[in-house]
C-alpha cells in the first residue's frame, strides 16, 4: 500500500503534495499500475482528482460505488469494458472516452448519456442535444406507455403483502420490457433495460406516500369537456392567470455597432461578431423556371384517338377507348406538373436576397440568469396579419422554459413576456378570432396566442391587451405540437404525449373574456405527434400529422352531429428511405413537416440527409394497401441536408418566397430556393444541393468567448421572407434580416 501511494504522490505532473486527497490528474499506465491494484479504499482518497487517465489498463468494469465528486475528465479508451453501469456513482463526469472497447454498444452509449446528469463530450463529441432528448422526451414516452400497459392489464393485490408485492413486480417488470418498444433496434437493449426502471420507479409511486401536494389547476374528469370561464371574468393582468407575469418592455442599448436585445429584468449578454463585408451572407440569385419543353394540353389531345361513330362497339373501339383513356391520364398527370411549375414560377423574383443575422436574444433564461444557456428553445411562429393590412407583421412569437415572448424582429424589443411557473411550453400558435364588444357594436378580429407544454394545458392569450385570458385542459399528458385551422380560426388541433390529437372549437370571445372551448374530434394515434399540417386546398377535410413512427393522414370533416367523435387513420404515407432500414437506422420518425405550395409538400425522416419534397395530390389519389392502409409518397425531389442523429431539428417553409430552411446541429441554416428546380428535377436521383448555407454568426458572451454552434431547433419566416428566425437548444433566439442588394 505504501509504494503504491509514493507512486501515485510522485507521478510527472502531479501537484507537489504529500497527500493523496490534492492530487488532481492522474495516468495509472504511465506509473505501471492497474487499477484493479488500487484498493477501493485508497482510491476513495482522491478527492480533488480532476482528470484521470485509465487508457489502456485491461480494465472489465470500475469499481463499483466509488465517490470521486471533483472528477470531470476519464479515459476508459483501449480497455474490455463490459457493463457501463459501474460508472454511475461518478456523477459529476463531464468528459469521458470509451473507444476501442470492444464489448461497448451503442445501448451503452446511450446508458452513459442516461446514467451521467453532467456528461456532455463523449469520444470528442458534443451530445448534449442527444442526452436531454434520452433524460427528457425518450424517458416520457416510455413512462407513458408504462402507465398504459398497467391502466390496461394490472392492478395493486388486495391486500397488499410483501410476497404479493413481489410477484407482481416481477411480472409487470418482465411483460414491460417485453411490450414496450421504442427507438431504433439497435439500442433495444438500453430500452429494456430503461423500461425496467421506469416500471419500478412506477410501481414504487403506487404503494408509497406521496410528498408533494397535489396540483391546484382545474383536473376535470369528463373526457368529453365543454370549458368556460366565469361569466365576471375581469380585464386585469392579475385576475386573468396570477401565473402568468407580464414583462415590460425593454429598449436596445444604441452604441453597440450590432444591436443585443436585452431580457427582463437583466440585460443580454450575448452580442453579435461585428460583420465585415465577408461576413454579409449571402443567398444565390433566383433562376427563372422554364415550362417544360413537352407537348401543350392542346397538343397532347390531338394524339387521342378520334371520337367513335356511332355504331355498335366493336372490340376495337374499346381498345380505343382504352388507349384514348391512358393519353388522358397522361396528359392530366403531364399538366399537374406543369402547374406544379408555373406555381412556382409564379412566386419568382430576379433580384438575389441578402441575409444578416440582426440580433441574439436570450429572453427565456431561467430566473432572467444572463447565464443560462442550458435552457432549449422549442417553438416560433409570425403574427399573421388581416389580408387587408398588406405586407406581413414583424412580430415573432417564440416559446421554450417557462415562457413565452413576442419579439419585434426589427428593434429586438421582447415586446410582451408571459411566465407560467412551474411550465415548460413546447409549441404555440396564432389565430384570430372574433371579440364581442357588446352595445350592439359590431364583432371585431382579435389575434390570438395558443401555447401548451408539459403540463397539458392550453394557455390563450390576448397580447395586443397584455391579457392572459383562459385555459383548458388539453390532455393529462404533455401537449407536443398545436395548429390552428386558419380557414377557421376558432378551430384548434393539439396533440400530446398520450398518442392523441385532439379538435376544439375554441369559439371567440366577448368584451368581459369569457369564452367556451368544446371538444370536436379525438383522432387516435400510434405515438407522440410532433407536426401537424391541414392542406391548403382542404383545410377542413384532412389533417397530416408527422410522428415519431411515421406521417398519417386524418379524415376531420364534420357531420351534422358535432359531437366528439373518435376516428383512426385515413392512410399511412410512406418514403422511399423506409427501405433502407436495418438494425442500426430507423427512418420512420418524421420530424419535418410543411406545406411549400397547395401540393407541394417539404418533410423530413429523423437520421435522413435529405428532405422530400412530394406531391398531395398524387400521393392522395393513390388506393391504400386494404391491410397497412399506406401509401408512398409521390416524391418529386430530394433536397441534400446534413448528416446528423440529433432528434425534432424541424423545417418550415416560406410559400410565397419558394424557400425552404431547415437548421442544424451546428446552428447553420440550410436554404433551399426551389424556384432552381427544372423539370428533370422531379425525379428520383442525386439530392439536389442547398441555395445557401447560412452559418453560425458566432455571438460572443460578455467579457467570455464566441458561443459555438448549438443545435436549431425550430426556424420561422414572415410571409415576404424580410426576417427569419431560428431558435436554440442553447437558450439563444436568433434573428436575420433580409437586406436588398445593391
Amino acid at each position: 500500500m505504501e509504494k503504491i501511494t509514493e507512486k501515485l504522490l510522485l507521478e510527472k505532473g502531479s501537484p507537489q503534495t504529500n497527500k493523496l486527497e490534492q492530487i488532481k490528474t492522474l495516468n495509472l499506465s504511465k506509473l505501471g499500475l492497474k487499477v484493479q491494484d488500487l484498493p477501493v479504499k485508497l482510491l476513495s482518497r482522491l478527492q480533488s482528482l480532476e482528470r484521470w487517465d485509465l487508457s489502456g489498463n485491461g480494465l472489465q468494469e470500475m469499481p463499483k460505488n466509488l465517490k470521486l465528486p471533483a472528477l470531470r475528465y476519464l479515459d476508459l479508451s483501449d480497455n474490455q469494458v463490459e457493463d457501463v453501469t459501474t460508472l454511475e456513482s461518478l456523477s459529476s463526469l463531464e468528459e469521458l472516452k470509451t473507444e476501442d472497447n470492444l464489448y461497448i454498444t451503442v445501448s451503452d452509449n446511450y446508458k452513459l448519456m442516461v446514467l451521467l446528469p453532467n456528461l456532455r463530450i463523449h469520444n470528442g463529441k458534443d451530445i448534449g442535444a442527444n442526452a436531454l432528448h434520452l433524460r427528457g422526451v425518450y424517458s416520457e414516452v416510455l413512462r407513458t406507455r408504462i402507465i398504459a400497459l398497467w391502466e390496461k392489464s394490472f392492478t395493486l393485490p388486495d391486500p397488499m403483502t410483501a410476497e404479493k408485492m413481489s410477484t407482481l413486480e416481477t411480472n409487470f417488470v418482465n411483460t414491460a420490457r417485453q411490450q414496450i418498444k421504442f427507438g431504433p433496434s439497435s439500442v433495444t437493449d438500453f430500452t429494456k433495460w430503461k423500461v425496467e426502471i421506469l416500471a419500478k420507479e412506477f410501481l414504487r409511486s403506487l404503494t408509497e406516500p406521496k410528498t408533494e401536494p397535489e396540483s391546484s389547476e382545474c383536473t376535470d374528469k369528463k373526457e368529453n369537456c365543454e370549458i368556460s370561464t366565469p361569466t365576471k371574468r375581469k380585464n386585469t393582468t392579475s385576475e386573468m392567470d396570477t401565473n402568468i407575469s407580464l414583462m415590460p418592455r425593454k429598449r436596445l442599448r444604441a452604441d453597440l455597432p450590432v444591436s443585443t436585445a436585452e431580457d427582463s429584468p437583466r440585460k443580454s449578454s450575448l452580442r453579435l461578431k461585428p460583420l465585415t463585408q465577408a461576413d454579409t451572407v449571402r443567398m444565390s440569385p433566383r433562376k427563372r423556371v422554364q415550362p417544360p419543353s413537352t407537348p401543350t394540353r392542346g397538343q397532347t389531345r390531338a394524339e387521342a384517338p378520334r371520337k367513335a361513330s356511332k355504331v355498335p362497339q366493336t372490340t376495337e373501339d374499346g381498345a380505343q377507348i382504352k388507349r384514348k383513356e391512358d393519353v388522358n391520364k397522361k396528359a392530366t398527370k403531364l399538366q399537374r406538373d406543369t402547374d406544379m411549375l408555373s406555381t412556382l414560377q409564379n412566386c419568382n423574383k430576379t433580384q438575389p436576397l441578402c441575409l444578416k443575422p440582426l440580433h441574439v436574444l436570450q429572453c427565456h433564461s431561467k430566473q432572467d440568469n444572463s447565464e443560462d444557456f442550458s435552457t432549449q428553445l422549442w417553438a416560433c411562429a409570425f403574427q399573421p396579419l388581416p389580408d387587408s393590412t398588406g405586407g406581413g407583421s414583424r412580430l415573432v412569437a417564440t416559446c421554450g422554459g417557462d415562457s413565452l415572448c413576442v419579439i419585434d424582429c426589427e428593434t429586438g424589443m421582447v415586446m410582451k413576456k408571459y411566465k407560467v411557473h412551474g411550465e415548460e411550453f413546447f409549441s404555440l400558435a396564432w389565430s384570430t378570432v372574433m371579440m364581442s364588444r357588446g352595445g350592439g357594436a359590431s364583432a371585431q378580429h382579435c389575434s390570438i396566442l395558443a401555447a401548451g407544454g408539459k403540463r397539458g394545458l392550453v394557455k390563450l392569450i390576448h397580447p395586443r391587451n397584455n391579457v392572459a385570458y383562459g385555459e383548458f385542459r388539453a390532455s393529462r399528458k404533455a401537449l407536443s405540437v398545436l395548429r390552428f385551422n386558419h380557414h377557421q380560426g376558432n378551430f384548434l388541433f393539439t396533440g400530446s404525449y398520450d398518442n392523441k390529437i385532439v379538435m376544439w372549437d375554441i369559439g371567440g370571445v366577448d368584451s368581459q373574456y369569457n369564452f367556451k372551448v368544446v371538444q370536436l374530434l379525438v383522432l387516435e394515434i400510434s405515438t407522440t405527434p410532433l407536426h401537424i399540417c391541414l392542406p391548403p386546398s382542404s383545410p377542413s377535410a384532412q389533417v397530416l400529422t408527422a410522428c415519431e413512427d411515421g406521417l398519417y393522414c386524418f379524415n376531420t370533416q364534420l357531420g351534422t352531429n358535432n359531437s366528439t367523435k373518435s376516428r383512426s387513420k385515413e392512410m399511412e404515407i410512406t418514403f422511399p428511405i423506409y427501405k433502407k432500414e436495418d438494425k442500426d437506422h430507423d427512418y420512420h420518425t418524421v420530424d419535418g413537416l410543411s406545406f411549400l405550395t397547395d401540393d407541394i409538400v417539404a418533410s423530413k425522416n429523423y437520421m435522413h440527409d435529405s428532405i422530400y419534397l412530394w406531391s398531395w395530390s398524387r400521393t392522395k389519389a393513390q388506393r391504400p394497401d386494404k391491410k397497412s392502409m399506406t401509401v408512398c409518397a409521390v416524391v418529386l425531389a430530394e433536397l441534400q441536408w446534413t448528416n446528423t442523429e440529433i432528434p425534432y431539428l424541424a423545417l418550415n417553409t416560406c410559400p410565397g418566397q419558394a424557400y425552404i430552411v431547415c437548421g442544424d446541429d451546428k446552428g447553420r441554416l440550410w436554404t433551399y430556393h426551389v424556384t432552381k428546380l427544372q423539370k428533370n428535377s422531379f425525379q428520383m436521383g442525386k439530392p439536389i444541393l442547398p441555395t445557401e448555407v447560412l452559418e453560425w454568426p458566432m455571438p460572443v458572451r460578455k467579457g467570455l468567448s464566441q458561443v459555438e454552434g448549438p443545435s436549431i431547433n425550430s426556424v420561422a419566416m414572415d410571409p415576404e421572407l424580410r426576417y427569419l428566425v431560428a431558435l436554440s437548444d442553447k437558450n439563444m433566439v436568433i434573428v436575420w434580416k433580409r437586406e436588398e442588394s445593391s
